[in-house]
């Protein structure tokens, strides 16, 4: 850590965790710029539910992949300059929505909105971990966290809400100028978002991109983070029609199920950042996923009441919530061991391009056991991936 981050006053670090919290807020929005808008999308461009899904699988091998080349420019230029530019594609991309013509248009959107989401794990974490005092970073990584399910919560709200009252145009040019606070917070903000490796020369030898992609451990966060979001994106994609087949419950009950998925893992972020501070990570993690498997085996053996669903969904939510800051923290201590501050840009976007791996794979693998209404096999799966994932995060720890 600086000198300044480990010096940094309560207000400065709280002023920090809050802009880097709101802008992570956006980007989580931002995934959700065009599911929400399906409805009027689909009949618009005389589009399928495949067509239509391709441009959320467009937007997440462009972020996957953006994500990877972003941790580079993160060290090179910045991690401030390179998180407005990645706003300014959200900003771009909601404007060029509610203008869009043709389904070409539409993949561009995605695209946009997948390159300006690439940015956010390299620049936030690089920007947390170089200017936040290091006993509050476990703090920091839940509110990180947490903002990114209220922008996940928000999204739909608002979208098919203006959609529904105005049209989608409006409610495209809506998400875009949204996007413009953030972009002027950053901006305004940026003396308080000092990149120290800009001002002095990180200690030892430069390192090589290709000397970081050597090192096991890297590949045992990027691993840890692709299995963790499969599991994750199968409960995004399939958790209500899941929990329908499985409990025979209504539309709207099984849509409840997956609404407290996502609430009980805001809370769990919470809990997590308080745990992070005071335990080792990789045994938060490996508490935590654990538990979460064995409940989601519970549900995927048919046994529990109607009733009980809910409460479970929630109780797996916030257990993998749990888990979150200690993730982040894990992370964080797999790069400064090896390579210190300087390369906090380029381990942070290779390893977090895991996320998007893991998303845009999930409905390909686990979609297959849907339509042959295999529900119990997906938790299964669920299960699985959550046990490997304790697995590379072990092995992280032991290297």
């Amino acid at each position: 850590m600086t000198a300044q981050a480990s010096l940094a006053p309560p207000r400065h670090d709280v002023y920090v965790i809050a802009l880097v919290g709101f802008a992570h807020g956006v980007s989580h929005f931002f995934h959700l710029l065009l599911p929400p808008l399906f409805p009027w999308l689909m009949p618009e461009f005389g589009l399928d539910f495949v067509g239509i899904g391709s441009t959320m699988t467009l937007f997440f091998v462009v972020s996957g992949v953006g994500q990877a080349v972003s941790g580079l420019a993160v060290d090179r230029f910045g991690p401030v300059r390179v998180l407005a530019a990645g706003i300014t594609c959200f900003i771009a991309a909601g404007l060029l929505l509610s203008q869009a013509a043709s389904v070409a248009g539409l993949m561009l959107v995605a695209a946009l909105a997948g390159l300006g989401n690439s940015v956010f794990h390299p620049c936030d974490f690089t920007i947390l971990n170089r200017n936040v005092s290091t006993p509050r970073l476990g703090h920091a990584f839940s509110v990180h966290g947490l903002s990114g399910n209220l922008g996940w919560a928000l999204a739909p709200i608002f979208m098919t809400g203006v959609a529904a009252h105005s049209g989608w145009r409006v409610a495209a040019l809506g998400a875009g100028l949204l996007a413009v606070p953030a972009l002027l917070l950053i901006v305004l903000g940026r003396r308080h978002l000092v990149d120290e490796s800009r001002h002095s020369a990180p200690a030892g030898r430069p390192v090589s991109t290709l000397e970081i992609l050597k090192v096991g451990p890297v590949w045992m966060c990027f691993a840890f983070f692709f299995l963790l979001t499969m599991a994750f994106g199968a409960f995004q994609n399939f958790g209500a029609p899941l929990m329908q087949g499985l409990y025979d419950m209504s539309v709207a009950g099984a849509a409840a199920t997956l609404s407290t998925y996502l609430l009980g893992g805001a809370a769990g972020i919470l809990a997590g950042g308080f745990l992070a501070r005071s335990a080792r990570q990789e045994r938060v993690i490996a508490c935590a996923l654990g538990a979460a498997a064995l409940v989601v085996l519970l549900l995927g053996s048919g046994w529990v009441p109607a009733a009980a669903v809910v409460g479970l969904m929630a109780f797996i939510g916030f257990l993998t919530g749990l888990a979150g800051p200690s993730r982040d923290l894990l992370v964080r201590r797999a790069a400064t061991a090896r390579f210190g501050q300087a390369a906090f840009g380029r381990v942070y976007g290779f390893v977090y391009s895991g996320l998007d791996t893991g998303l845009a794979l999930a409905p390909l693998v686990f979609g297959g056991l849907m339509d042959r209404g295999r529900f119990a096999a997906v938790l299964i799966g669920i299960a699985v991936l959550q046990v490997l994932a304790i697995g590379t995060a072990m092995r992280v720890e032991r290297s």
